[in-house]
């Protein structure tokens, strides 16, 4: 019995000299930090999410009898090696490999994406065909001389003005409300993976046989739909110790003497301060500034008002099928078109319940305030329908009804003036002991799953022993500028 009692001394000793960390938000990067800094016995974990589920917008629910994702969401093959056999242990045989099976309108026709010579050369007009590429070709020698570089100027000098005018600028004006010349060359090198000649021509021929690798044009994605990943990493986070509080907005934080003391937060009409020693956070950088109140001083708190984030409404019609096309996603770059992408969840996971229905998911850019965002869900699902309609695509299904999820925060957007006011939250952040900013929020990063992840490995990586290790976490900050979003 002593012994015993001596045991548990001992562990509530050890407990009580680990850090008390709060993590802000239940997307990837706050679930896999959480997980791995309680799995390594490195802090108190303690884990705040304002919604009803974890996940954020890589979470999933039910629908009628249909699991819907939030959008069009894969794990990509390029994951790191450490993170995909984590998420490979933690879904075992739920995780599934699948062929992407989708397509792009381009010119008014239909051809397959990811792009395929064979498609290029037979489902195109020959003359299109051989713009593109000839532009492409010759795109530096004629490309426009700029003092500014812009997103506009690098893609026209990498692609040349027929793959640009055609797919790339009125896509980009579509996903972030700005002209291409408004836009930060930056976007160019972390969001567009074939931003140049040879690496689209790259791109294109991986996928010819004997060229391409087994996982070549294929993605991971769990039976139970994309949510599932996260579901099982706070599983998982919750199992090693981590508590994870749902419901849970932050309303405050204090700060005093240039470092963290306290947060606080609401769940319902509860109010409650939690005194800690760091706090990890995922959330927008606007967010966080705002819940810093006078803490931020005023030039950071202009900073981050002149920050901006591009929402979406994600429009959702049932319709009396069992399958709508066979194809995954259709994606849409024309402006005629206001939709960017179009996906059917069940050909995702090939479900094949329930039998009559399916649901189909279109991303729709609109921020709060514009004519879309004030369109009630039954006239956005109606005008959904119509777009299809106009790009050919079958109307023979009868809509049952339509809803809506609207994400205020969907994507970071690099304007040209944004790198200045990131830097200015950055420096405020850096500059408070026991604040940290890491995940696609709160790096203000265009990622992926898997590179929301890699955030969350690093910065667990980066806590020892002796505190945090700022150098350390200094060159993973310069590795996830390296990162590139998989489409």
């Amino acid at each position: 019995m002593d012994d015993a009692r001596r045991h548990s001394e001992s562990q509530d000793a050890n407990s009580r000299a680990l850090p008390k960390i709060a993590v802000l938000g239940g997307g990837p990067a706050g679930l896999g930090a959480a997980w791995k800094l309680a799995k390594h016995s490195k802090a108190q974990v303690e884990l705040f999410e304002a919604g009803e589920r974890l996940g954020g917008n890589a979470g999933s629910f039910d629908a009628d009898g249909v699991r819907c994702d939030f959008g069009s969401h894969r794990l990509h093959p390029a994951s790191d090696p450490e993170i995909l056999a984590d998420i490979k242990s933690l879904l075992g045989d739920d995780l599934l490999l699948r062929p992407r099976h989708g397509r792009i309108r381009l010119k008014g026709s239909w051809i397959h994406f990811p792009l395929k010579p064979v498609d290029l050369a037979t489902r195109m007009p020959p003359l299109v065909s051989a713009s593109l590429f000839f532009d492409a070709a010759t795109a530096k020698m004629r490309a426009p001389r700029v003092e500014v570089e812009t997103f506009g100027s690098v893609m026209l000098s990498g692609l040349g003005r027929s793959m640009c005018d055609w797919f790339y600028f009125p896509y980009m004006k579509k996903l972030w409300g700005l002209d291409p010349d408004e836009l930060a060359p930056t976007l160019a090198k972390r969001r567009v993976s074939g931003s140049s000649l040879p690496k689209l021509i790259r791109k294109i021929f991986a996928s010819l046989p004997g060229l391409k690798s087994p996982e070549t044009g294929k993605f991971y994605y769990p039976r139970n739909g994309f949510g599932a990943i996260c579901d099982k990493i706070g599983e998982a986070a919750a199992n090693a110790g981590a508590t994870l509080s749902l419901n849970s907005r932050v309303e405050g934080i204090e700060i005093s003497d240039g470092r963290i003391k306290a947060i606080k937060t609401r769940s319902g009409e509860s109010v409650a301060t939690h005194q800690v020693d760091a706090v990890w956070s995922t959330l927008p950088l606007t967010v966080l500034a705002r819940a810093a109140g006078e803490g931020a001083p005023e030039h950071v708190r202009r900073a981050a008002a002149s920050i901006r984030y591009r929402g979406m409404i994600l429009v959702y019609i049932v319709l009396d099928t069992d399958q709508y096309t066979e194809f995954d996603a259709h994606y849409f770059p024309e402006l005629s078109i206001p939709i960017s992408r179009l996906s059917e969840p069940k050909n995702y996971s090939a479900a094949t319940q329930p039998d009559g229905r399916t649901i189909l998911c279109a991303e729709l850019p609109s921020d709060p305030g514009d004519q879309y965002w004030a369109m009630s869900d039954e006239a956005l699902g109606e005008a959904l329908y119509r777009w299809l309609g106009e790009c050919g695509l079958p109307q023979s299904a009868k809509v049952t009804r339509a809803f809506t999820r609207r994400l205020p925060f969907a994507y970071p957007v690099y304007d040209r003036d944004y790198e200045a006011h990131f830097d200015t939250l950055d420096k405020w952040v850096s500059g408070i002991d026991g604040l940290l900013t890491f995940g696609r929020q709160g790096l203000f990063a265009h990622d992926n799953t898997h590179h929301a992840l890699a955030m969350a490995y690093g910065a667990v990586d980066c806590l020892e022993p002796g505190g945090f290790n700022l150098k350390k976490w200094a060159d993973y900050r310069r590795e996830f500028l390296t990162h590139v979003v998989e489409d």
